[in-house]
C-alpha cells in the first residue's frame, strides 16, 4: 500500500462514457454508409429500451455509491476507497458494464447491428485504456485488499 497522498488517480485520458460515445458515433455513420440493419420487432425494441434503462439505473446506482463513499468518480482523479457494496459486490466495474449493455440496447432500438457489435471496441478501449489502468492503480495504491477484492468480485459479471 502506498501512504503517500496521490493527486491524479488511473493514467486515464479520456472519459470513459466518452470513449463509448465515439464508438457508438462511429457505428451510427457505418450505419447510413453500409446498412446492416436487424429486421424490425416491437419485442426487439423493447428489450433493447429495457437494456438501456438498466444501464442507466445500474450507472445511476453505481453513481450514487461514489457520493455515498466520498471518492471520485472519475478515473482521473484520486481514489479514497475501494467501494465493494451495491454494484460492486457484483462487479468490479459496473459502470462500464452498463455502458457496453447500453451499446446492444441502443442497437437494438435502432436496428442496427453495427451499433450492437459496438460492444467490441467498446469493451476492448474500456478494458486497455480504462479498466487495466485503474486496476493498476489500485492495486498499487490499497495492495493486498484490493487484490482480495480482485479475487472475490469479477471484473464484468
Amino acid at each position: 500500500m502506498n501512504p503517500e497522498p496521490d493527486k491524479k488517480g488511473a493514467a486515464v485520458r479520456v472519459p470513459p462514457p466518452l470513449m463509448v460515445l465515439g464508438v457508438l458515433l462511429l457505428a451510427y455513420a457505418l450505419n447510413h454508409l453500409i446498412p446492416l440493419r436487424i429486421a424490425h420487432s416491437p419485442a426487439l425494441v423493447f428489450a433493447g429500451y429495457t437494456l438501456v434503462a438498466i444501464s442507466l439505473l445500474i450507472i445511476g446506482t453505481s453513481s450514487w455509491s461514489f457520493r455515498r463513499f466520498n471518492t471520485h468518480i472519475e478515473p482521473w482523479k484520486p481514489t479514497t476507497r475501494i467501494i465493494t457494496t451495491g454494484c460492486f459486490a457484483v462487479s468490479r466495474n459496473p459502470i462500464y458494464l452498463a455502458l457496453c449493455v447500453a451499446c446492444v440496447g441502443i442497437g437494438m432500438i435502432l436496428h442496427s447491428w453495427w451499433m450492437v457489435f459496438s460492444v467490441i471496441p467498446a469493451a476492448l478501449l474500456l478494458y486497455h485504456l480504462v479498466i487495466a489502468r485503474e486496476e493498476a492503480y489500485l492495486e498499487k495504491k490499497f495492495g493486498e485488499a484490493y487484490v482480495q477484492y480482485k479475487r472475490h468480485v469479477r471484473r464484468w459479471l
